[in-house]
């Protein structure tokens, strides 16, 4: 049997909530279970209760605000918990049309992707404006090249993950799993493909963050830091590489007035170029010490991978066991006979 988790993230959903939900779907082709998880990030309104009413049949309910990226993250763990072979990732606020659904799970559920995203024709979507449009573009583009893959719209949060990739995926950042999330999975070698959707016009201003600059600027630290994660070598030995480059150029300008007889007005050169020359090496030695680490984490990931594989195969083997025993009266009617 393959069995579909529908997870929604929400803050403070109850009011467009049961539209959504209204929305998606039963049945889908080569599905046999559809299930679905709610993540109530401390919301303030009743957004579990309406959750609850409209028989959602997981939900996750944080105390107080944790951020979008820690509830997709308790979100996808407690899908596998539940036994989720695929997991797919959606917004409470109407944006994705829930019969598209079906496009990005047909992919997954057919083996062809390991992950599929939602496109949303940033170019040309007419909900986006100008700004958003070329932001988004810039954005998908930095992200496909770093991470190697071919997706045009890298932000989009309407995805659908197999279970396999689910559990490879360690998201690490507090603000959005989306760019991390794709870096990962392109590093990991994992198949992702994209289909285009269709969306509707934002209700409300995004939850996220509270302007573009600020989205701006935790974006391009995500994107550094997941970057960096994974290619510590290259990005620590480039940039001693450019530092040691940079402290050539005083040192040769302090040989050059040195062979000419005239190097003692020019010693400031040789300190400048030396202290170059020596962040340069710090900086690559950090580069292999942080490989080492890289190194390291990819083997803790593989550990991790076993473990989650081994509780399964616990819970399942526990599971069966208790279907074949035979349910024993209770202590009081033995008693009585």
């Amino acid at each position: 049997m393959t069995k579909l988790i529908i997870q929604i993230p929400c803050l403070n959903e109850a009011e467009v909530l049961p539209a959504t939900l209204a929305k998606l779907p039963r049945s889908l082709p080569g599905i046999d279970v559809i299930e679905y998880c709610i993540i109530d990030d401390g919301s303030s309104d009743d957004t579990s209760g309406v959750a609850k009413r409209w028989g959602v049949h997981h939900i996750v309910r944080h105390r107080r605000n944790r951020g979008l990226a820690e509830a997709f993250r308790n979100g996808v763990d407690r899908c596998l918990a539940e036994g989720a072979d695929i997991i797919v990732n959606t917004d409470a606020d109407g944006q994705y049309e829930g019969e598209d659904i079906a496009k990005i799970v047909a992919p997954v559920a057919a083996g062809e992707a390991d992950i599929c995203i939602g496109d949303r024709s940033v170019s040309n979507n007419a909900h986006f404006g100008a700004g958003k449009r070329m932001l988004q573009r810039l954005g998908s583009y930095v992200v496909r090249t770093l991470s190697a893959t071919d997706i045009t719209d890298a932000v989009s949060g309407f995805r659908a993950i197999s279970r396999d990739a689910a559990q490879r995926i360690n998201i690490t950042t507090d603000f959005s799993y989306t760019t991390d999330m794709l870096i990962q999975a392109g590093r990991k070698r994992l198949a992702i493909t994209s289909v285009p959707i269709r969306t509707h016009a934002a209700t409300r201003p995004s939850r996220l963050f509270k302007s573009i600059p600020r989205f701006i600027q935790q974006t391009g630290v995500t994107i550094l830091r997941a970057y960096t994660t994974f290619n510590s070598l290259r990005v620590f030995v480039g940039l001693g590489m450019l530092a040691t480059l940079i402290g050539l150029v005083p040192i040769g300008r302090f040989l050059w007035f040195y062979v000419t007889g005239d190097g003692d007005g020019h010693i400031q050169s040789l300190v400048i170029g030396g202290a170059l020359l020596t962040v340069g090496v710090l900086v690559a030695t950090l580069g292999i010490l942080a490989d080492l680490i890289a190194t390291n984490r990819k083997l803790l990931e593989a550990n991790m991978l076993k473990l989650r594989r081994i509780e399964e195969k616990l819970a399942e083997r526990d599971a069966v066991q208790a279907a074949a025993e035979p349910e024993q009266p209770d202590e009081p009617a033995r008693k009585a006979g």
